[in-house]
């Protein structure tokens, strides 16, 4: 993961400075689109949907602005959702009312994550909110997304049923959301949460019977204990502890057993430092008034007897609240010393931490762990790595973190260290180039050197016992082009081209 430690200092600083919590609506995946209206506030309603991104002067959908209007210092506790119009609206009235900012970025704004010349850039906000995505991300914003998360953030996930093609691009937003778990470039499915192709309605009281979950039962900063759900028309969800271990089912399909990993409603995890809340259904959020063109329908309120509000509050409050760092980690660091890398950190506190994994990877997102420290409680450590030999033969970099396991079995993971290694077994270097007389070349771990002309005839071959630089005589050739080929001990082959004047 492209994480560097000036990133994530600059943002745990952010976080814990804020005195504020602030919530970014996102409107830039076509969220009006169609008969929807996921915003919480637009003042303009001129958006267009052909096939794809929003066109102003292109229909009447919302054009939210960024800043919802009237301004969020006139809510009270009496305001009504109608203060603002959205379909979101109720909900953000109900986040101002706890304390929260709520913006909007609107439909041509940039997602993005460390641009400081962004000033709607996710390291401004603490939750990230998409309800109902009909764009697919981008590359760079599925990697904003991800590092978000990673470093903190916090995202609330809101999908539809399948065929639920708003804009008729051609994606749904469980395809959208599977896109951006599964094809990240980054890690896959690193929520362990997957939206399943499914459309499916009905109520359901089948709920996590974990006692402490703050989802359904957040009595004393929340809105209470939820009891029921309604889906109309939306889809269900697939966990996997095995990729990651916080990931929990709280709501479930009726008749589902709580045990399963499928047939989820809601379904929340952990990520790096950061937050995930994942529901299968927008029907949920939907306050039932905002666009007049749009049919709306309340299911915060008035659906579930209400319990929709509960849930969503108490999901919105469990992303805003931090997470207390089961470590502390003062330094982490990854040094090159002749034939190994010598890895060491250190911490000033420990909360319940049982040990840390070492894990290294040659491509930043494929770990594997290499060695287990178990913890002392605070200090310093240090494990060496000492296979640098063996993997100079496949890379250029290496990547290292810390996988750090609770008592109970949660993992969070430290920042990446790259380390560039120099692949100086697999290179050679030959000099002079054009040569005359003679050639010098220097490889390590050779076993032949073949000297070939363009039809690939062999006119020199030498076997090699050595590490010492090799001179060959070039007198024989003919003035011309040809290729030299080291031929190294583990089979391998580099080629370089040779000038014979």
């Amino acid at each position: 993961m492209k994480i560097t430690s000036t990133i994530l200092i600059f943002i745990l600083l952010s976080f814990s400075s804020r005195a504020q919590i602030k919530i970014l609506f996102d409107a830039t995946k076509a969220e009006t689109a169609g008969n929807a209206d996921w915003v919480i506030d637009a003042d303009a309603h001129n958006l267009g949907f052909g096939s794809g991104p929003a066109v102003v002067g292109g229909g009447n959908e919302s054009n939210p602005q960024r800043i919802p209007t009237a301004a969020q210092s006139g809510i009270t506790a009496s305001t009504a959702e109608t203060y603002w119009s959205g379909a979101l609206s109720y909900w953000a009235i109900d986040c101002v009312k706890k304390g929260y900012q709520v913006e909007t970025l609107p439909y041509n704004g940039v997602i993005s994550y460390g641009n400081s010349s962004n000033s709607q850039d996710l390291s401004n906000y603490k939750i990230f909110v998409v309800v109902e995505p009909n764009i697919k991300f981008s590359a760079s914003e599925k990697t904003a997304i991800i590092n978000f998360v990673y470093n903190g953030g916090s995202l609330f996930m809101v999908s539809d049923h399948i065929v639920s093609d708003r804009n008729n691009d051609g994606f749904d937003s469980p395809q959208i959301w599977d896109d951006l778990l599964h094809n990240n470039g980054i890690v896959d499915n690193p929520f362990g949460i997957i939206f399943d192709s499914a459309n499916i309605s009905g109520s359901s009281s089948t709920l996590s019977t974990f006692a402490n979950d703050s989802l359904l039962h957040n009595t004393t900063s929340g809105y209470g204990n939820v009891s029921q759900v309604l889906w109309s028309n939306g889809t269900t969800i697939t966990i996997n502890p095995t990729i990651n271990s916080s990931v929990r089912a709280a709501v479930f399909k009726s008749g589902t057993s709580t045990t399963s990993k499928t047939n989820i409603l809601v379904a929340y995890a952990r990520y790096g430092l950061g937050k995930v809340v994942a529901f299968g259904d927008s029907s949920p959020f939907d306050d039932g008034t905002g666009d007049a063109n749009d049919q709306l329908y309340d299911g915060y309120i008035t659906d579930a007897a209400g319990n929709h509000q509960k849930l969503i509050m108490n999901a919105t409050i469990w992303l805003a609240t931090a997470t207390p760092l089961p470590v502390e980690l003062v330094s982490f660091n990854c040094i090159k010393q002749n034939n190994s890398i010598n890895i060491n950190w250190t911490t000033a506190t420990e909360i319940n931490t049982s040990y840390f994994n070492i894990q290294r990877s040659i491509n930043g997102k494929d770990f594997v762990t290499i060695d287990k420290v178990f913890a002392k409680g605070s200090g310093s450590y240090a494990t060496v790595d000492e296979h640098l030999n063996n993997l100079q033969f496949i890379t250029n970099q290496l990547y290292y973190r810390l996988e750090i396991v609770d008592n109970n079995g949660s993992k969070t993971y430290s920042e990446i260290k790259q380390l560039a290694i120099g692949n100086k077994q697999l290179s050679i270097s030959v000099f002079p180039n054009p040569a005359k007389e003679s050639i010098i070349i220097e490889s390590n771990n050779a076993s032949q050197i073949i000297i070939a002309d363009i039809t690939g005839k062999v006119c020199i071959s030498k076997q090699i016992k050595s590490n010492e630089p090799i001179v060959l005589s070039v007198k024989t050739l003919n003035k011309g082009l040809y290729l030299v080929s080291v031929i190294f001990k583990n089979g391998e082959t580099t080629t370089e081209k040779l000038l014979v004047e």
